[in-house]
C-alpha cells in the first residue's frame, strides 16, 4: 500500500465542507468552528474516559472500595466549590447552590454546539436547490475552468451561460393576474420576499441563512451561560483585566479544581454524612479550551455579523445590482453608449434579477473575478441577442417591384 493511498484515506476539511457555494464567512462558522468544537471535544473526552477523570482525599479509615465509591459518587452526582480561606456552610442548600453541574456532559455540550454551527449549512445544502438551479455544480464548474486549457475552460463558460440562461428563462411568471402582480411588487421592494418566479428565491433564502449563522454565534455565550452557571459572558473581559495588570495566570473559580462533595453511607440503620475534599484534573483543560472559546466567539459574531450587514445593503438598495454587473461589462469593454448603459440596468434588473447577480456572486467568491467577467459577457451576448431586433439580410435584396423599376429605367 503506498502512502499516497494512506493519506487519500484520511478524512480532510474538504469533505466537511462539502461544496463552495457559500462564502468564506459562512465556511468559518460550520468548518471551523465545527472542526475546534469537535477537537475539544475530543480532547475532554480522552481526560474523562481513557484518564482519571476526578480524585479525592478520603479519610485513613476508608479502604480501597470505600474510596472507589466516594471517587464514582462524586463524578456523577457532582461537586460544589468553596474557596479555601472560606468556611464550609453548615446549610446544605448553600452548599448545593455552589454545585458544579457542568464537567460531566462538557463532550455532549461541545458536539451540540458543533452541531448548531453547522445547522444552517445543512439547511442551505437541502434547500438551495429549491430554486431550479444546481449551484454546486454551477460552482465547481466555474472552479475547474482554471486549471483546464482556454479552449475547455470557454466551452465551459459557455455551457453554464447557457444553462443559466435556460434556467432565468423557465423560472418565470407565464401568466398574469391580480396575485401575481402583488408577488411581484413585494419581490420588487422586498428582497426578503422568496419568490422563484420573481427571481429572490436564492437571495432571500440566503439572507436568511446569513441571519441564523449570526443569531446562533450570539446565542452560544447565553447557551453557554446557562450550562456553565456562572457569568459566562464576562469570562474574557475578567482575564484581559487580570493579565492587564500584570499578575499571573490565576486559577478561575468558574473552573474549580479543589472542590467538595458530601456523600451518605448507610451501615444498618444509621446514616453517615461525609465531605471529602477532590481534585478535577480534567478542570485544568476546560479552563483554557473555554477562554479559547470565548475570544473565538466574539471574533466569529463580529465577522458574521459584519457579513450579515454587507450582504443585506448588497440585495436591499437596488442600485447596487446594476453597478456589480456593469463593473464586469465595463471590463470587457461592452459599455460604449448611454443606450448601452441602459440596457446594462435591464439585463440585471429584469433578465438576471436577484437571484441571477446572486450566482455570479458566489462564483466569483469561489473562483475568480475573471470567471466571472466572463460569465457576465457571455450572458450580455445572449440577452442582447434575444433583446436587439437583428437586421435580415434578405431586407436589403430588392423586390420584384423594384427589379422592374430597375429594368424599365435602364
Amino acid at each position: 500500500m503506498s502512502i499516497g493511498s494512506i493519506i487519500g484515506g484520511v478524512p480532510s476539511l474538504k469533505k466537511l465542507q462539502g461544496a463552495s457555494n457559500d462564502d468564506w464567512i459562512d465556511r468559518l462558522n460550520h468548518v471551523w468552528t465545527v472542526f475546534l468544537f469537535a477537537l475539544f471535544a475530543i480532547v475532554v473526552s480522552t481526560g474523562q474516559f481513557v484518564g482519571d477523570p476526578i480524585h479525592c482525599w478520603c479519610p485513613a479509615e476508608f479502604t480501597g472500595a470505600y474510596v472507589d465509591y466516594a471517587k464514582s459518587y462524586c463524578w456523577i452526582k457532582n461537586t460544589y466549590y468553596i474557596p479555601m480561606d472560606t468556611p464550609i456552610p453548615v446549610d446544605h442548600a448553600e452548599r448545593d447552590s455552589e454545585e458544579l453541574t457542568y464537567y460531566q456532559w462538557v463532550p455532549l455540550i461541545l458536539l451540540f454546539q458543533a452541531f448548531m454551527f453547522k445547522f444552517p449549512n445543512i439547511l442551505w445544502r437541502v434547500f438551495n436547490g429549491g430554486a431550479g438551479i444546481n449551484l454546486d455544480k454551477i460552482v465547481e464548474m466555474a472552479e475547474q475552468t482554471q486549471m483546464g486549457s482556454p479552449e475547455d475552460r470557454n466551452t465551459t463558460i459557455e455551457h453554464i451561460a447557457r444553462y443559466m440562461d435556460r434556467w432565468l428563462e423557465t423560472h418565470r411568471e407565464y401568466h398574469w393576474n391580480i396575485i401575481v402582480r402583488a408577488k411581484q411588487k413585494m419581490a420588487r421592494f422586498c428582497c426578503f420576499f422568496c419568490n422563484k418566479r420573481a427571481g429572490t428565491y436564492l437571495t432571500a433564502f440566503y439572507l436568511f441563512i446569513k441571519v441564523l449563522y449570526a443569531a446562533n454565534v450570539i446565542s452560544q455565550f447565553f447557551i453557554l451561560n446557562a450550562f456553565l452557571a456562572t457569568e459566562y459572558n464576562m469570562y474574557g473581559f475578567d482575564v484581559m483585566a487580570m493579565l492587564a495588570s500584570g499578575g499571573t495566570w490565576k486559577e478561575s473559580p468558574r473552573f474549580p479544581r479543589v472542590t467538595l462533595c458530601d456523600f451518605k453511607i448507610r451501615q444498618l440503620q444509621n446514616i453517615q454524612t461525609w465531605t471529602v475534599q477532590c481534585v478535577l484534573p480534567i478542570n485544568l483543560f476546560n479552563e483554557k479550551i473555554f477562554i479559547f472559546i470565548w475570544f473565538w466567539l466574539v471574533l466569529v459574531a463580529a465577522l458574521t455579523c459584519v457579513n450579515m450587514v454587507a450582504w443585506l445593503y448588497r440585495v436591499m438598495f437596488k442600485r447596487n445590482r446594476p453597478a456589480y454587473i456593469k463593473k464586469y461589462l465595463k471590463i470587457s469593454n461592452e459599455l460604449h453608449t448611454g443606450s448601452d448603459k441602459k440596457l446594462c440596468a435591464k439585463f440585471a434588473d429584469q433578465y438576471l434579477r436577484d437571484d441571477g447577480v446572486f450566482v455570479i456572486r458566489v462564483i466569483s467568491k469561489n473562483s475568480t473575478d475573471l470567471v466571472a467577467t466572463d460569465l457576465v459577457f457571455k450572458l450580455w451576448k445572449i440577452y442582447k441577442d434575444k433583446t436587439l431586433p437583428s437586421k435580415n439580410p434578405e431586407d436589403d435584396e430588392p423586390t420584384g417591384d423594384e427589379d422592374k423599376k430597375a429594368l424599365a429605367s435602364s
